[in-house]
């Protein structure tokens, strides 16, 4: 065995490649992708997100095509002893984790609940918009347990000043003359304490009015929203169509129909006329309660009516027969 196989590594070496094999494995600065949000079933959302990506992958760019490596196509006459043999296929492990590099990768995002899916030779929110176009025309359901699908065009450091200067570029396609826009920005942070949400959107906004003063706000029907999430100390950002009409992205509320979406309000209305005929009901009874005990009879005979005039009238003639009798005795 040479001097270098017998040589040790320091205990450096083993941390540093620890951090970079880790890092390589997580949500970073540089990166496109998909967040994809779940409640709990993780392990499932990731295999309806592989599903429902490729499936809407193919469509748009076709199958998937992996690159090889040149050095696979050498001769087995060389691996003469088992070392040669190990060696070669520690060179295949390591030139298919950086050539055939998949389409869709899954990283940890750094949130529970959140699944973020690395692109590569996609755009992010062509794909997301195809997919939630299609779920919203066809109502048909593809998924059990994903609720939010976003894409994620680019990300930075998750402070003001790297979000404003990055900002600055990745808005331009929109937003800076002679292109304009109305626009909403959607905020949420994830293990982050140090952001603040109010001066978040305000940087941002300005950042929009200063592309092009003609930019306006529309918190109700934009044409565009800018998505921000920020994870840890990473921010993503990315500007997207529809986000009210394909329900905020959400998979398992585009597929509703309209009657479906607002059980809650007809039930309330429902109620409320139970409890409108309920309480006429109540009044109409206390009103004839009164009028039965309004009508009596006086000592003459007569029918004292429950209208005041009527009364007064019944009173009157009670008085004057009193009177006849005094005068007669």
């Amino acid at each position: 065995m040479s001097e270098e196989k017998g040589k040790k590594r320091s205990k450096s070496w083993y941390v540093q490649h620890a951090k970079r094999s880790k890092n390589a494995r997580e949500l970073d600065v540089g990166m496109q992708g998909v967040l994809i949000t779940c409640n709990m079933k993780e392990r499932k959302c990731s295999f309806e997100a592989y599903s429902l990506l490729n499936e809407y992958g193919d469509q748009l760019y076709g199958p998937e095509k992996f690159i090889q490596d040149e050095n696979q196509s050498e001769s087995d006459d060389e691996e003469d002893d088992a070392e040669a043999a190990l060696k070669k296929e520690v060179s295949e492990i390591r030139s298919s984790t950086e050539n055939n590099l998949r389409r869709f990768q899954a990283l940890d995002s750094g949130a529970n609940n959140v699944i973020f899916i690395r692109t590569l030779g996609v755009e992010p929110e062509k794909l997301v918009h195809h997919i939630l176009k299609d779920l919203h025309t066809t109502k048909k359901k593809k998924s059990r347990v994903i609720l939010r699908m976003l894409p994620v065009a680019g990300t930075c450091k998750a402070f003001i000043d790297d979000m404003k200067k990055f900002a600055k570029c990745f808005l331009e396609p929109w937003f800076k003359a002679p292109n304009k826009g109305t626009f909403q920005i959607v905020y949420k942070a994830r293990n982050n304490n140090h952001m603040k949400r109010e001066d978040v959107i305000k940087s941002l906004a300005e950042v929009i009015g200063s592309l092009n003063h003609e930019n306006k706000v529309d918190l109700n029907n934009p044409e565009y929203t800018v998505i921000v999430e920020i994870i840890k100390n990473v921010c993503c950002m990315s500007v997207v169509r529809d986000y009210v009409l394909f329900r905020k992205y959400n998979l398992q509320e585009v597929v509703k129909n309209a009657s479906e979406s607002k059980p809650v309000q007809l039930l309330h209305a429902h109620s409320e006329d139970l409890t409108n005929s309920s309480e006429k009901e109540k009044h109409e009874g206390q009103n004839n309660q009164e009028q039965e005990k309004i009508e009596v009879l006086d000592n003459t005979g007569q029918e004292v009516c429950g209208d005041s005039g009527s009364q007064e009238h019944g009173t009157a003639t009670t008085e004057k027969n009193s009177t006849d009798l005094k005068q007669s005795s």
